[in-house]
């Protein structure tokens, strides 16, 4: 019951802590793009206002001339305006230009920059209210649907966005124009219309301002959500190159050989350790050369074959040992193990696996049966003349036994010969037991651990697994592989997960201690006896096949070897139903910080 209970606590307290994190980061991630959308639409709306200003200096300055032209040569069509209109025109248009050049120059300003949008009302004020003061002042109103349709028009078409700016514009406008005119009882300067507005008119004006402000607001809306899909698009092609770039450098910095070899027999992609092996000086090299596979690559033209065949009929195969041929002809020993991979028709498109060179491997395996040899022979001979000699020496019991100093030289030689053949099985096993080659660099921990509680996120989900994270970005650099201690963290978790039950709790620590980092991976789990923590770490060790086996295998024995390589130790702390605590230290760097 106990523990059931604490599943469902794990359950919801992981629940709660991925709703919360999601909403947050969901509301965080939005407040930022609300940001990133007003400052663009700021700066569209700034780059967007000079084009028009431009393009009104340009208006008004043909108004402008127009008017000089009348004064010199009276157009027909303005016959109708009064003269007094007519006269003051040149003065309003020489007004409202100026104006605008000032507005234009602002724009270039800190001022421009910083505040488009009162820059917009004030360039558009400045020309809509700019006849209006002046027929105010002269004692009547002034209808100018023409110069309003060109100033709405041309705004809603240079200046598509910000449509409450436009509807701002617009009713500041017409606040003056029915307002102070209807307050002052002022009256139009044509006799055959003398009011200030009739239904016509009014209907075009809310339609011209309707129209414009619609299409606008909907220029407004569609300009916002691309730039929110264009940045949702980045963010996706962010997070794909993040990944893509820690799997390339996985790829690239592998130990193993990486290959895809298409079904005819060539080599699709290789990675450098697969070049290296097979004596290339590049992946690319590989795939160039390597054209014919069973030929070219086997010493034996018919282990292919047999490569195709056993993963046809298993789907896929492990510890498939041939010899190859390298570039410069030599032969060495490989080790493969690959997989077919296939379209949805179930097609076959080519086959991906690994590769190792396990030539030393091999050259262990054969020094082995050599001092096999030797002990079945060489050592067997001189330990069997030993025993002869001294059951010569002891057949007589009531003798006196004197050894004379032959019989000692040669006992000695004996004991020689058999002290070299131990040595020799010594130095067989330090050459198997290959050491682990590291690509250090300044590391943060923290984001070594978030990459292996990222990778092993369906596994934690699968086994009802709860992992506490508590190593923190403060701490010291460390001089490491990231990849390798990458390994040694996701070791650790995924062999806790696989050897206790369902429901585990998992914590991760680090904390500085002097010159180290001190790291630490516990669980709850069924613990660990004695007598298997002394021998967990030893290379080949294996306990039992059931879930809850504490036999970790070889993995725990690679954590160990790369952990001592970084100059670090590693052990566990455990007891059987008492959980179990593997920790391991890591040198800090000498001169950086957090």
């Amino acid at each position: 019951m106990a523990t059931l209970l604490r599943t469902l606590q794990g359950w919801g307290r992981k629940a709660f802590k991925a709703s919360t994190s999601e909403k947050t980061a969901a509301v965080a991630k939005n407040r930022v793009h609300d940001q990133q959308w007003l400052a663009a639409r700021r700066n569209f709306l700034w780059q967007r206002l000079q084009l028009w200003l431009l393009l009104g200096l340009i208006c008004i300055l043909t108004f402008t001339l127009r008017n000089i032209y009348d004064i010199f040569f009276p157009l027909k069509e303005l016959e109708k305006v009064p003269e007094f209109i007519r006269t003051q025109a040149l003065f309003i248009n020489v007004s409202m230009f100026g104006t605008l050049l000032v507005c234009f120059i602002l724009h270039k300003t800190q001022f421009g920059q910083r505040h488009p949008g009162l820059l917009f009302l004030g360039s558009s004020w400045s020309i809509s209210l700019g006849t209006q003061l002046f027929s105010t002042i002269k004692g009547f109103a002034l209808a100018d649907p023409l110069a309003w349709s060109l100033l709405f028009l041309s705004q809603a078409t240079f200046i598509p966005v910000c449509w409450r700016l436009h509807v701002m514009s617009q009713v500041g406008l017409f606040i003056y124009y029915f307002g102070v005119n209807t307050a002052l009882g002022l009256k139009t300067p044509i006799p055959e219309h003398p009011e200030i507005y009739n239904v016509t008119f009014i209907l075009y004006i809310f339609w011209l301002c309707a129209i414009c402000d619609i299409g606008v607001y909907l220029y407004d809306r569609l300009q916002r959500s691309d730039f929110y899909a264009h940045q949702e698009l980045e963010f996706a092609y962010e997070k794909l190159k993040v990944a893509e770039a820690k799997y390339r450098s996985i790829f690239e910095n592998a130990v193993e050989g990486i290959f895809q070899s298409s079904p005819d027999g060539k080599y699709i992609t290789a990675n450098p350790a697969l070049a290296k092996i097979y004596g290339y000086s590049s992946a690319q090299e590989v795939t160039a050369n390597l054209t014919d596979i069973g030929h070219q690559l086997y010493v034996d033209p018919n282990r292919r074959a047999e490569f195709v065949r056993l993963i046809e009929k298993y789907g896929s195969i492990s510890e498939f040992e041939s010899q190859i041929y390298r570039q410069d002809g030599s032969i060495v020993w490989i080790s493969e193990k690959a997989y077919a991979v296939r379209d949805e028709q179930g097609k076959l498109l080519y086959y991906e696996g690994l590769t190792e060179d396990i030539t030393k491997r091999k050259q262990a395996e054969e020094a082995l049966r050599v001092f096999f040899h030797a002990v079945s022979h060489d050592l067997r001979n001189p330990v069997l003349g030993t025993l002869m000699v001294l059951k010569n020496l002891l057949a007589n019991p009531d003798s006196k036994i004197t050894i004379s100093r032959s019989i000692l030289e040669r006992m000695v030689k004996s004991s020689d010969r058999q002290l070299n053949l131990i040595n020799s099985l010594l130095e067989a096993h330090i050459s198997e037991v290959q050491g682990v080659v590291l690509q250090q660099q300044p590391v943060q921990l923290y984001t070594v651990v978030e990459a292996a509680i990222a990778d092993l996120e369906p596994m934690l989900a699968e086994n009802q697994a709860t992992l506490t994270n508590l190593v923190t970005a403060d701490l010291p650099f460390i001089n490491a592989d990231p990849t390798q201690l990458w390994r040694v963290f996701s070791n650790l978790i995924a062999n806790a997960i696989k050897h206790n039950p369902p429901g585990l709790l998992l914590t991760i620590n680090a904390t500085a201690k002097e010159d180290k980092i001190y790291c630490t991976v516990s669980d709850n789990g069924v613990g660990i006896s004695q007598q298997q923590s002394e021998r967990l770490f030893d290379l080949y060790y294996r306990g039992t096949n059931t879930r809850n086996s504490v036999s970790l295998g070889l993995g725990l024995y690679l954590c160990k070897q790369i952990i001592q390589a970084h100059g670090g130790e590693i052990g566990v702390t455990s007891a059987l139903s008492a959980g179990a605590t593997f920790w391991f230290t890591l040198p800090i760097v000498n001169g950086h910080g957090a």
